[in-house]
């Protein structure tokens, strides 16, 4: 019999040793569907199955009330596990090898052995409890509900599930070897490591996957190494630039290059027109950057100031979801609306074609427009300080974003670089004190910046851009040999999981 299980990467599975256990277990059951040729659903090894009890978790109460969220890594510690008071104890009694799974959200059909509980420990309501009738060993049960073969099937259950779920039909209907207590005995040994006589074929079979999954997962590990490096390496790129280590070189082939100076007072001009014109409004003088308060040295002609100094920051307008979907999205003319999900957490472009526009006619006096060649940056929740973005062209925008805009615009896309620095991620977090997820407008303003001369802040940006290619370059090559070990890992399971070829094939995934 041909029956096809794939290995599923677990995202609450991160310990080796645990996914080499499972592992080991997917050969075993492999190697017990080719020899017996015979498959039982986990109802015949079953008593029966029970649900747990709903209840509200108590700091003091008569029974041990066991949780999903109380089963870490296999394990529980019954000292933090909270009490409730059960008023049918009986029905709801953890024993000894007992066997619960989890049947709703994300750690869905993760499953845990009951041993030594406390006195009257009970479970709660997400929770499905099983045990093994006397004609089978509940650990073999066990050993069944950690191996690929068990999550082959629970994942093609939930195949296409927004949330994922399994109850108690669905698992009584789930497909092992079928094989006597004797047997079952046997190769619960072999999965815990001891040595079992006549088993030599399983061994090697056990002994060959592992070593293969071995490799694949080195070459997977190097692959992933080499992202961080080259996730470190733009890192360091944007650090060394706004110190002016990146155009040490340039500097002394450009000795004679206006100072820094000279650019603040072109954008202390053009910020006065602004004000005069209504265009924003005149604020009270940003406190003076002290020398104790400058993070690092600068070159000589550089200088530092405040974001509030040199660029109009502002946040934009929130629009009702159900407005937003009756009035917004069936406008041909308008500006784009972009919302913090519009925005990308690494280096990459905005997106415009969010399906939500607002009318031109709008922008006058309801909605806030964020500028061709501004900057966005999202200063609240959990994307704070993360999302950024460089505006190509003039659109609305949410409240939670903020539209940086230098009053000489030429230098924006050295803001949008400045910002994913690790000086300036320091900064905002420096602001964020006291706030939760975010920042102020106002005290994002009060970010300290270096600001280098104009011509050499063309050619940081400039060089800035030609190394994020070449890194983007390599994270490319990257990403396909990560692609390629992620394959090469199935490919070396899959022959593993699959077994001998016989006339009946059943794919469960």
């Amino acid at each position: 019999m041909n029956l096809k299980f794939n290995y599923i990467p677990l995202t609450f599975l991160t310990d080796e040793e645990q996914i080499k256990y499972q592992i080991k277990n997917t050969i075993i059951l492999r190697y017990l569907f080719d020899k017996f040729k015979t498959t039982s659903k986990l109802e015949s090894l079953i008593e029966d199955t029970q649900y747990g009890y709903n209840a509200s978790a108590l700091k003091s109460g008569k029974n041990k009330f066991l949780r999903i969220s109380d089963i870490t890594d296999g394990k529980v510690d019954w000292e933090s596990v909270p009490f409730c008071d059960c008023t049918d104890q009986d029905t709801y009694l953890l024993n000894t090898e007992d066997l619960l799974v989890a049947r709703t959200g994300g750690t869905t059909g993760k499953s845990f052995l009951i041993s030594n509980p406390p006195e009257d420990s009970v479970f709660a309501g997400y929770l499905i409890r099983m045990r093994a009738n006397k004609q089978n060993n509940p650990k073999f049960i066990n050993l069944f509900l950690n191996s690929y073969i068990y999550w082959s099937q629970i994942v093609s259950l939930n195949k296409g599930d927004f949330r994922p779920s399994v109850n108690a039909t669905k698992l009584k209907n789930l497909i092992l070897p079928k094989v006597d207590i004797a047997i079952q005995n046997e190769v619960v040994n072999i999965s815990n490591g001891q040595q079992v006589d006549s088993f030599d074929e399983l061994y090697n079979q056990i002994e060959e996957a592992i070593s293969k999954y071995s490799k694949s997962k080195r070459i997977i590990d190097e692959v992933n190494e080499q992202f961080a490096f080259s996730t470190d390496l733009k890192k360091s790129i944007l650090q060394d630039a706004i110190q002016g280590k990146i155009t040490k070189v340039w500097r002394k082939q450009n000795p004679n290059t206006a100072p820094a100076s000279e650019l603040l007072e072109r954008m202390i001009v053009e910020k006065e027109k602004l004000i005069k014109n209504k265009k924003i409004r005149k604020e009270r003088p940003f406190p003076t950057i002290t020398q104790e308060q400058k993070p690092f040295e600068i070159p000589e002609n550089w200088t530092w100031c405040r974001i509030g100094d040199i660029s109009e920051n502002k946040t934009g307008n929130s629009i009702n979801k159900q407005l937003k979907e009756s009035k917004y999205t069936a406008i041909n003319d308008g500006l784009a609306y972009i919302g913090t999900k519009d925005v990308p957490f690494s280096m990459g472009s905005i997106n415009y074609d969010t399906g939500v526009k607002i009318p031109i006619k709008e922008t006058e006096n309801k909605f806030k427009i964020a500028e061709k060649k501004s900057v966005f940056i999202c200063i609240e929740g959990g994307s704070s300080g993360k999302k950024i973005g460089f505006i190509e062209k003039n659109v609305c925008y949410g409240n939670k974003l903020l539209a940086c805009t230098p009053y000489v615009k030429e230098i924006s896309k050295y803001f949008y670089y400045l910002f994913y620095s690790k000086h300036f991620q320091n900064e905002f977090k420096e602001q964020s004190k006291g706030l939760r997820s975010g920042v102020s407008v106002n005290s994002f303003k009060h970010i300290k910046i270096p600001v280098p001369p104009f011509d050499e802040l063309i050619e940081i940006v400039r060089k800035i851009e030609i190394l994020m290619q070449k890194c983007n370059e390599l994270e490319l090559e990257i990403t396909q040999s990560k692609q390629h070990a992620n394959r090469l890992m199935q490919a070396v399971l899959k022959e593993a999981f699959e077994g001998k070829k016989e006339e009946i094939v059943i794919e469960y995934f």
